[in-house]
C-alpha cells in the first residue's frame, strides 16, 4: 500500500518511540505513517528514524530488515530526513558503544558521556544554537528538551545546529542538507518539542 500525500514514513524496525512520535507528529497535523516496507519508505514525503535502545542491536535491525538501504536511498532523493536520539546516532560512522558501523550519513561518531555525571543522561537540559535551521526558528537558545541516553556526538563544525553540555558539551542537533536530526526526544519536549516537529511537517508540506 502506497503511502497518501504528504506522507511522513515513521520507521518501524522494533526498537523505538515510533508511536509516540507518530503521535506528536498528528497532533500538528502532519500523516504519520508507521512501516517496516522499504517500498512504502521509498513512496513516502519524509522520513522518521526513532530509535530507544543499544547502537549496534539498532543497526543490524535495520540491515536484517534491508531498511539501511531504504535511508540511504532516500537519503539521496533530497526529501526530508528526521533522526530522533538512536535514530540520530544510527546516522553518524560509528559509535563508542559497539563495533558495529553506521550509516555515515553524517560525519563523526558518538562517544560515551563522562563517568563524572550521572548516566544515563535521562531528564530535561538547555539546548544552546551554535548553527541555524528552519525546524528551530523561533525557540529560543537556552530552551529545555527530554533527554534519555548514554553516548552522544561530539560537536562538528559545519554539522552541529544545537550543543547541550553535561560532563562535556555534545551535539544535541546536527543537520547535514536534507537530514537532520536531535539526541533529544521532542515528542517528550512539550510545546517547543511539537514547534520541532510542526516546522518539519510544514516543510514536507510545501509545494
Amino acid at each position: 500500500m502506497s503511502p497518501r500525500s504528504g506522507s511522513i514514513a515513521v520507521l518501524d524496525y522494533g526498537m523505538g518511540n515510533l508511536h509516540s512520535v507518530s503521535r506528536a507528529i498528528a497532533t500538528v497535523g502532519g500523516n504519520a505513517e508507521v512501516t517496516r516496507e522499504p517500498e512504502v519508505v521509498g513512496d513516502a514525503d519524509a522520513l522518521v528514524i526513532p530509535g530507544v535502545g543499544a547502537f549496534g542491536a539498532c543497526v543490524r535491525a535495520l540491515t536484517e530488515r534491508g531498511l539501511d538501504r531504504a535511508i540511504h536511498d532516500f537519503v539521496a532523493t533530497g526529501r526530508p530526513v528526521f533522526g530522533v536520539c538512536l535514530g540520530m546516532q544510527v546516522l553518524f560512522k560509528e559509535s563508542e558503544e559497539d563495533p558495529e558501523e553506521g550509516l555515515s550519513i553524517v560525519p563523526g561518531r558518538s562517544r560515551k558521556l563522562p563517568t563524572d555525571v550521572k548516566v544515563p543522561h535521562m531528564g530535561w537540559n538547555t539546548v544552546d544554537w551554535s548553527g541555524t535551521h528552519p525546524y528551530v526558528d523561533g525557540i529560543p537558545s537556552g530552551t529545555r528538551f527530554y533527554f534519555v541516553h548514554s553516548y552522544a556526538p561530539d560537536v562538528i563544525e559545519g554539522t552541529t545546529v544545537g550543543v547541550t553540555d553535561y560532563g562535556r558539551p555534545f551535539s544535541s542537533v546536527v543537520a547535514n542538507d536534507n537530514v537532520f536530526a536531535t539526541q533529544f526526544h521532542p515528542e517528550k519536549s512539550a510545546d517547543a518539542g511539537l514547534q520541532i516537529y510542526a516546522s518539519f511537517v510544514r516543510a514536507v508540506s510545501s509545494p
